[in-house]
C-alpha cells in the first residue's frame, strides 16, 4: 500500500474513532490516546503484519478505540461489529477483551503486562521453531511500570529477535506529562537493556515501516514512535483533558471537519 493510500486509511480510522467515541455518549472514551497511535497501527496491520503467522498485542489497553479501527481496516471485523463499541454484552468494550475469532489476542487493561505476555509468545515461537514476529504496542506512561523492564532484560537474555515493541511516545499520560511523573530517556534506557533501538516520527507511515524492517539479528527491537496525543484534532492535541472524555455533538462536528480537511 502506497503512502497516499495509507494516509487515506489513517484518515478513515480517525473518523471511525470519533464516531465510536461520540456514540459512547455519557460513558466517554479514551479519545486522545487512540488518535496518537493511528499511523502505528496502520503501518503494522496494513503493510507489515502477516495475519497467519504474526501476533499483535495491545499493551496500552486505553488505546482500544484506535485498535478497533485497525481491525476494521484489516477486514478482521465488519463495520457493524465496529459500531457495537461499548454496547452491553458486546465484543468491543472500552479496553479490549481477548477474542481470537475477531483477532484480539490479549485482554488489555492492566498496564505493564502486555510486553511480558508478548515475550512469552516470542519465546514459545523460538522453542518450537515457529515462524513470524510478535508486535506489542506500549504507552510511554506505561513504561513507568517495573514489569516492563523485567521483560526487557528477559527478552534480551533470550535473544528474542522475533519480538518488536513500539512505544507510543506522545509524552503524556493520565496524570500529566511523562517528564513530570517519572522522567526518563526512552532511547537510552532501551539501549541499556540490550534492545536494538530506533526513534522515528510516529505519524509518518513510511518511516515507521522502515523502522519495522530494521535489521536486529539476535536482539529484540523497540521503535520509539514520537507522536502527538490527540493527533489530528487541534483542541485535543497535547490536551490531557481528552485522555478520557465525552464528545459532545458540537465537538464531534468540529473534530470531524478538521480530520476531513487534512486530505
Amino acid at each position: 500500500m502506497d503512502s497516499q493510500a495509507m494516509n487515506k486509511c489513517c484518515q478513515q480510522m480517525r473518523l471511525d474513532l470519533l464516531e465510536l467515541a461520540h456514540n459512547a455518549g455519557s460513558q466517554g472514551a479514551h479519545i486522545a490516546s487512540g488518535l496518537s497511535e493511528i499511523e502505528i497501527l496502520a503501518a503494522v496491520y496494513l503493510n507489515k503484519m502477516n495475519l497467519e503467522k504474526d501476533h499483535f498485542i495491545l499493551s496500552k489497553g486505553h488505546g482500544g478505540l484506535g485498535y478497533y479501527t485497525a481491525l476494521k481496516q484489516a477486514d478482521l471485523i465488519t463495520r457493524d461489529q465496529l459500531l457495537s463499541f461499548e454496547t452491553d454484552g458486546g465484543d468491543f468494550p472500552g479496553q479490549p477483551s481477548k477474542n481470537l475469532s475477531i483477532g484480539i489476542e490479549y485482554s488489555s487493561g492492566t498496564l505493564g503486562v502486555g510486553i511480558s505476555y508478548s515475550a512469552g509468545i516470542a519465546l514459545a515461537k523460538k522453542l518450537s521453531n515457529g515462524k513470524g514476529n510478535v508486535y506489542v504496542l506500549l504507552g510511554d506512561g506505561e513504561c513507568d511500570e517495573g514489569s516492563v523492564w523485567e521483560t526487557a532484560m528477559f527478552a534480551n537474555a533470550q535473544h528474542l529477535d522475533n519480538l518488536i515493541a513500539i512505544v507510543d511516545y506522545n509524552k503524556m499520560q493520565s496524570d500529566g506529562t511523562v517528564k513530570s511523573v517519572l522522567q526518563y530517556d526512552p532511547e537510552n534506557i532501551w539501549k541499556s537493556f540490550g534492545w536494538a533501538t530506533i526513534s522515528v516520527d510516529g505519524h509518518n507511515t513510511d518511516k515507521l515501516l522502515s523502522a519495522l524492517n530494521m535489521p536486529h539479528c539476535d536482539q529484540p527491537l523497540v521503535i520509539i514512535a514520537n507522536t502527538i496525543k490527540g493527533k489530528g484534532v487541534s483542541f485535543m492535541e497535547n490536551n490531557n483533558a481528552w485522555h478520557h472524555n465525552r464528545l459532545s455533538d458540537e465537538d464531534y462536528e468540529k473534530a470531524v471537519q478538521e480530520i476531513k480537511e487534512v486530505l
